[in-house]
């Protein structure tokens, strides 16, 4: 039989433990603060029928994205705050890949969230999985 016996250096153990469970329980109770923000007024939906026209000219930020799926329902807040940031500097708009297929299809999405980056209508740059607002920033800061 192994007994597990407490010694004097198992304090720090318990310490970092308890840091960890801390701040466990605070990123989820951010994370579920920023699902539930509002949605940006600068953020464009997009469709088969008029994405087109909207990513013409400038500089857009297109979200690929489903209603199922876990990480595009993190991204959307993130990209939220983009919108917000850029306010008019760029195109910053969500397309859902369910409700929107022949668009997905012609950009080969085959993963979501990805995120597209169109100057004059052109995809210039590709963003697959979760990324950050920073990570989204310095993709479309060349083109800005």
């Amino acid at each position: 039989m192994i007994m597990y016996e407490a010694g004097p250096g198992n304090w720090v153990v318990y310490i970092i433990s308890g840091i960890i469970i801390v701040y466990l329980f605070y990123s989820f109770f951010r994370a579920r603060k920023s699902l539930n923000r509002p949605p940006s007024e600068h953020v464009k939906i997009l469709t088969d029928k008029n994405f087109d026209t909207v990513v013409s000219k400038g500089v857009s930020l297109v979200d690929f994205w489903a209603e199922w799926c876990g990480p595009c329902k993190m991204q959307g807040p993130i990209v939220d705050e983009v919108a917000d940031e850029l306010n008019g500097k760029a195109n910053i708009c969500k397309l859902n890949v369910d409700e929107n297929k022949r668009t997905a299809g012609k950009f080969g999405i085959q993963s979501i969230p990805t995120m597209l980056v169109f100057h004059d209508g052109k995809p210039v740059n590709k963003l697959v999985g979760l990324k950050s607002k920073g990570a989204i920033l310095k993709a479309l800061q060349p083109y800005l």
